[in-house]
C-alpha cells in the first residue's frame, strides 16, 4: 500500500472454486493450444489435405469453386475435430461452476453460426491469398501482409454491426438515468453523440463483461446486462469511464498499428518456414505448390505456432493499454473506492483468481490481474494530492483542453474537447 492511501479497498482471496476454475483452465488452455496445432497437423501428414484438395477439383471445376470448397471442407473438419474440447470448456464447464444458464439448443445454434460465420468470411477472402502466391512466389508475404491489415480493417468496422447482432440483441440502455450519467461522463471525455449499447447476455451467461468495438461510424461502447444488474451505478460509471479511456487514448487504432507490424513478421516467418517444410515433406503432404489450396493446413499450422509465441507479448502490450484505461477511468471519476469495488464483483461473479502465479501472467493475462488493479484503485489519486493528471488534458473543461470539432462518436483520430481558461482550477466531474 502506498504512503497515501486513496481507498482501502481489500482484495479478496481467491474462492475455493475460484481456484479449481483457475487450475482447470490452465490445462484447458494447454489442450487447446496443442490440439488447435495438431490437427492441422493430422490432416498433413496423413495426406487427407491432398485428397481434399482432388475432391474438391472434382466438384467444383474450376480454380475459385475450388478454394471455396476445400475451405468448407477444411472448417467443417477442423470444428468436427474440435467440437469435444469446445463443447466441454464453452458448455459443460461454465455450468458446472455456475457460470452459464444457457441451453444445450440456443448454445448449438450459436456454435453452428459461429462456424458458418467463419466458412463464409473464409470463402470470400481465402482465395485472394492464394492468388498472390501463385502470382507472386517470392514476394507474396509482403502483398499477403497488406490485404491481411485491410480485411482486418474492414472486419472490425462491420463485426459489430452485421456480425454480433446474429448472436445477441444489442439496444438502448433500459435503465435511462443511468445512460444520462453515462452520456454525461462521456460529454466530460470530450466525446459527443454516444453510443452505449446495452446486450442481453443474460440468456447466456453469470458472467460480467463491457468492451468496445468498432471503430468511426460503427464504433460503439457494449454494456452486457449482466454487468447492470450486478454492479451499482457508481462502479458502472468507473467501467464506463475505462471504457471510453480506450477510444480517447487511440487504443484502437494503436493495436491495429500493431498487429499490423507484428502481421509483416509473421508472413515473413510463414514465407521461409514453409517452402522450407513442404521442400522437405512434399511426397507426405501430397501436394508440390504452396499455392495449391492443399497447403492451407500448413499455413494454418505454422501461423498459429508463431501467434501462440507471440502471445507474451501480445499480453503485455495489452496489459499496458487496459492499466492506462484504468488511470483514463480513475482521473474522469475520481471515486477509488467504486473503482476497486467494481473489479472485486468482477472477481466475485467471473470466480477470477486476483493473484495468478507469473506464468499465468506472462501468457494468459490480457489485462492486469485483478489484484494489482485493486491495489493501484488504492494507491493512485493525485487530485487528492494536488498533483496533474495524466490525462487532465482529454478532459472538458480542464485547464488543458483546446478548442477541436465534433467528429461523431468516440473517433479516435480525434479529440473531441472543448475549450477553457488555461488559467482555470481542475474541475471535479459532476456525476
Amino acid at each position: 500500500m502506498a504512503l497515501f492511501e486513496c481507498a482501502q479497498v481489500a482484495v479478496p482471496p481467491a474462492t475455493e472454486a475460484a481456484l479449481r476454475f483457475y487450475k482447470s483452465g490452465n490445462i484447458l488452455w494447454i489442450v487447446k493450444n496443442a490440439w488447435s496445432l495438431l490437427i492441422p497437423l493430422l490432416i498433413l501428414f496423413t495426406g487427407f489435405s491432398g485428397k481434399m484438395e482432388r475432391f474438391s477439383q472434382r466438384l467444383g471445376k474450376n480454380w475459385f469453386f475450388t478454394i471455396v470448397i476445400y475451405v468448407i471442407l477444411f472448417i467443417g473438419l477442423y470444428n468436427l475435430l474440435f467440437f469435444p474440447i469446445d463443447f466441454y470448456s464453452d458448455f459443460i464447464r461454465t455450468h458446472a461452476y455456475g457460470l452459464s444458464v444457457q441451453t444445450f439448443g440456443r448454445w448449438l445454434s450459436n456454435y453452428s453460426k459461429q462456424i458458418l460465420v467463419t466458412m463464409v468470411i473464409s470463402s470470400l477472402f481465402v482465395w485472394i491469398f492464394y492468388l498472390l502466391l501463385k502470382k507472386s512466389p517470392r514476394r507474396w508475404w509482403i502483398y499477403c501482409t497488406l490485404v491481411s491489415i485491410g480485411i482486418g480493417f474492414i472486419l472490425t468496422f462491420v463485426k459489430p454491426i452485421w456480425i454480433d447482432p446474429l448472436f445477441h440483441h444489442f439496444g438502448p440502455m433500459k435503465n435511462k438515468e443511468l445512460e444520462h450519467e453515462i452520456l454525461s461522463l462521456a460529454a466530460r471525455a470530450g466525446i459527443e453523440h454516444g453510443r452505449v449499447y446495452e446486450v442481453d447476455m443474460s440468456k447466456d451467461t453469470k458472467m460480467l463483461n463491457a468492451y468496445v468495438t468498432g471503430f468511426g461510424s460503427s464504433a460503439r461502447i457494449v454494456l452486457w446486462d449482466t454487468t447492470i444488474a450486478r454492479m451499482k451505478p457508481d462502479e458502472i460509471l468507473f467501467v464506463m469511464g475505462h471504457e471510453m479511456g480506450h477510444y480517447v487514448l487511440h487504443h484502437v487504432w494503436w493495436d491495429m498499428l500493431y498487429t499490423s507490424a507484428l502481421a509483416f513478421l509473421l508472413f515473413y516467418l510463414l514465407y521461409r518456414s514453409s517452402h522450407f517444410l513442404l521442400n522437405r515433406y512434399q511426397s507426405r503432404f501430397g501436394f508440390k505448390q504452396l499455392y495449391e489450396i492443399a497447403s492451407l493446413p500448413l499455413l494454418l499450422f505454422l501461423m498459429s505456432l508463431f501467434m501462440l509465441l507471440a502471445t507474451p507479448l501480445n499480453n503485455y502490450i495489452s496489459r499496458y493499454m487496459e492499466h492506462e484505461a484504468d488511470r483514463f477511468g480513475l482521473e474522469i471519476t475520481q471515486n477509488n473506492r467504486a473503482a476497486a469495488e467494481a473489479f472485486i464483483v468482477l472477481q466475485q461473479q467471473n470466480l477470477a483468481n486476483p493473484r495468478p502465479g507469473r506464468i499465468y501472467k506472462f501468457w494468459r493475462c490480457t489485462h492486469p490481474p485483478l489484484g494489482e488493479r485493486i491495489d493501484f484503485c488504492n494507491e493512485y489519486c493525485p487530485w487528492r494530492q494536488e498533483k496533474p493528471l495524466e490525462y487532465e488534458k482529454h478532459f472538458r473543461g480542464s485547464c488543458k483542453t483546446q478548442d477541436q470539432p465534433i467528429f461523431g462518436f468516440f473517433w479516435p483520430l480525434f479529440d473531441s474537447n472543448s475549450g477553457g481558461n488555461i488559467n482555470c482550477p481542475y474541475m471535479t466531474p459532476r456525476i
